[in-house]
């Protein structure tokens, strides 16, 4: 089953870069790819997951056909959402709206950043910890999956929210 394209804009997915952490450990890192694989197996989609906290892949899946042509990819978003501080998905939609294109950026090395839906930053206090990123769909889904997947672990971890 097919999902539908969701339509984002850049105030549709601001609210991100304010979810901060007092800190994120290596079980956290990996309850959160727990809960990742979760949302991608019930919405039946076709994704690679990462969760990288530092430089350290702590936590990686690749569901039904996703391989190692989706690594380049979740590496690039990371390196994007980890290069600007926000969504790589943000980063796409504030290019957009600024009326140039990521793509057309010619002081940017467009192999080892890809402003692509997908990947979310992880903060902890007051610094970027890590990412989640998702590859394999495209990069609405990616992002949406990664966004569902970061708010059941917010919830997860503050019951009352």
């Amino acid at each position: 089953m097919s999902r539908p394209l969701p339509h984002y804009s850049v105030p549709d997915v601001e609210y991100l870069n304010e979810i901060e952490f007092e800190s994120i450990t290596n079980d956290d890192a990996v309850a959160l790819g727990l809960i990742a694989v979760q949302v991608i197996r019930e919405w039946d989609l076709n994704l690679a997951v990462e969760i990288v906290l530092g430089r350290d892949v702590v936590f990686k899946a690749k569901l039904k056909s996703t391989n190692s042509d989706n690594d380049p990819w979740l590496t690039g978003k990371a390196a994007v959402a980890k290069h600007f501080g926000e969504p790589s998905l943000l980063v796409k939609l504030r290019h957009l709206a600024a009326g140039t294109p990521f793509e057309e950026r010619t002081d940017i090395d467009h192999d080892a950043l890809k402003a692509h839906g997908g990947s979310i930053p992880l903060w902890a206090d007051g610094a970027i910890v890590g990412t989640i990123t998702m590859s394999g769909e495209p990069d609405a889904i990616d992002h949406e999956a990664a966004a569902e997947a970061l708010a059941r672990f917010v919830s997860s971890r503050n019951p009352s929210l």
